[in-house]
């Protein structure tokens, strides 16, 4: 997806620069929508011995539910949100929204500026099937943002970690894998 980057001139007293990096305003839309097809968020998966994509699969749903577009049943169409990635056996997980993108300055964690093409997408942790790609799970986390997902085994069983939110409303949620 493309982006809007400024160049301004800077505080002469913080740099000997002729120009650094502004804001990153939204780029142009119509009624909202983006002028970029989709996917606007994406995962891909490549078998590293052959370098052939193995699948490739959207994160997040994208504009869908937009007065123009609910009545196509499109399929997700992506988020342009960072995610971060964590890998075991045969699961994929996926932390929508960790970090904020453009170092945090122009564009909100998790989300985009409020004139943005597309609004925030809703922040999920989700699992997907190493193998294909197949989504198996989500869950909306009680508050934002979500950190990169770990992994840790005790007593024979593996625990997924995540921590969200920030400040006073911080918290570590913890799944176990398997039975």
């Amino acid at each position: 997806m493309g982006l809007v980057i400024q160049l301004v001139k800077p505080d002469p007293t913080r740099s000997n620069l002729l120009y650094v990096r502004g804001g990153a305003p939204a780029p142009p839309s119509l009624h909202g929508l983006p002028f970029f097809k989709p996917p606007y968020g994406r995962v891909t998966a490549i078998d590293l011995n052959r370098g052939d994509t193995k699948w490739v699969t959207a994160v997040g749903d994208g504009p869908r539910d937009h007065p123009l577009l609910k009545d196509l049943k499109l399929p997700p169409m992506g988020a342009p949100i960072r995610n971060a990635a964590l890998v075991t056996k045969n699961l994929l997980f996926l932390a929508m929204g960790q970090g904020g993108l453009g170092g945090g300055r122009s564009i909100p964690v998790g989300g985009r500026p409020p004139n943005a093409a597309l609004a925030p997408e809703p922040i999920k942790l989700r699992a997907y099937e190493k193998a294909t790609g197949a989504p198996i799970w989500e869950f909306s986390p009680p508050s934002r943002p979500l950190a990169s997902p770990m992994t840790y085994s005790y007593q024979g069983v593996q625990y997924l970690v995540v921590a969200a939110g920030s400040g006073p409303s911080a918290e570590l949620i913890a799944f176990s894998l398997g039975s």
